[in-house]
């Protein structure tokens, strides 16, 4: 009996990626190193073969999925947009903290945008959707509404998404091990695909 097999990934880098600055609905686009980072992506995923695939209506995930070799097939979906960051958007976390020291997304908020709640009941809306299907679904989104998904798929809070690192570019496979009888994690951040200019291999 084939069982459902979910692979989260992340879109590739866009110009805040390094600045490490919270990109939640700023329609940003790939930069180079990120468009190479998705096409890398694809040959990832060349030898998977889908049965859905979904992305977020954000230009720099539906670009990695169409980079990838999946735009064709790629609904767009709402709930795989990014956490709405409110007034925090653009700011990088130590900017915030200055403010709201301590403070974490996933635990506390963003004022004028979502709370760990309001992701979790996206991330629940879709699976819900996704649960009765067999086969091979992509998932191509962002950084905390993937790491929310992942931690309702497995049963836990959505808060719990922040024990989740996910870089960009990077591929994560949720699943079902039959031998525990268990929803689990198949494979996470995985980036063996990201090959620099000039690396072998």
């Amino acid at each position: 009996m084939r069982q459902l097999t979910i692979y989260l990934c992340r879109h590739g880098d866009t110009a805040w990626s390094a600045e490490r600055r919270l990109a939640g609905r700023t329609d940003l686009p790939l930069i180079e190193v990120g468009e190479r980072n998705a096409r890398q992506l694809g040959e990832r995923l060349r030898d998977v073969s889908f049965d859905r695939v979904c992305a977020s209506p954000l230009a720099r995930a539906r670009r990695t999925a169409e980079l990838a070799g999946l735009g064709a097939l790629a609904a767009s979906d709402e709930r795989l947009l990014e956490m709405d960051f409110g007034r925090y958007d653009g700011l990088t976390v130590e900017e915030i903290r200055r403010e709201r020291p301590g403070w974490t997304y996933l635990r506390d908020g963003c004022p004028g945008g979502e709370g760990p709640l309001e992701l979790g009941a996206r991330a629940d809306a879709l699976l819900a959707e996704l649960e009765n299907l067999e086969g091979n679904v992509a998932l191509f989104a962002h950084s905390v509404i993937l790491r929310v998904l992942a931690a309702r798929f497995l049963g836990m809070p959505p808060q719990n998404g922040r024990l989740f690192m996910l870089s960009p570019g990077a591929l994560c496979i949720l699943g079902y091990d039959r031998v525990d009888d268990s929803r689990a994690i198949a494979a996470w951040n995985e980036r063996g695909h990201l090959i620099a200019p000039g690396r072998d291999g």
